[in-house]
């Protein structure tokens, strides 16, 4: 299975966090699934982080560096099919993770239920 993380699943992981469901655990730690990561997802982090929203770590990009994470990148194509995404949703960066979910044909790992609405594979946290 090929995971895409939201935002709060890769904080939640990281952290070890309670919120994590032990069916998203399992899946992320899991060595035959591929675990991707979002330049929005960071995108968003930094954001907040920058804000005063998020507390982040110093060392944020070495801690992501030790996962065993695939980073996915933003493209064009991933730009055009979130201007094809019905309004079920409107925060920017979860309707990217959609738009990548869908091209890329990807599973989302969220607790967000309303992405649901998008019918995509969703993991829910």
């Amino acid at each position: 299975m090929n995971l895409l993380l939201d935002t709060h699943v890769l904080l939640w992981w990281l952290d070890d966090h309670p919120n994590l469901s032990y069916r998203a655990k399992t899946a992320i730690a899991d060595g035959k699934n591929l675990i991707l990561v979002s330049a929005a997802v960071i995108w968003e982090i930094r954001i907040k982080q920058a804000l005063g929203k998020l507390e982040i770590p110093e060392n944020f990009r070495q801690v992501l560096d030790q996962q065993d994470f695939e980073l996915l990148d933003i493209t064009v194509d991933h730009a055009h099919a979130v201007g094809d995404l019905k309004p079920h949703h409107r925060d920017p960066f979860d309707r990217m993770l959609v738009a990548q979910a869908k091209v890329e044909g990807l599973t989302l790992v969220t607790h967000d239920n309303r992405l649901a609405k998008y019918k995509i594979p969703i993991l829910k946290t």
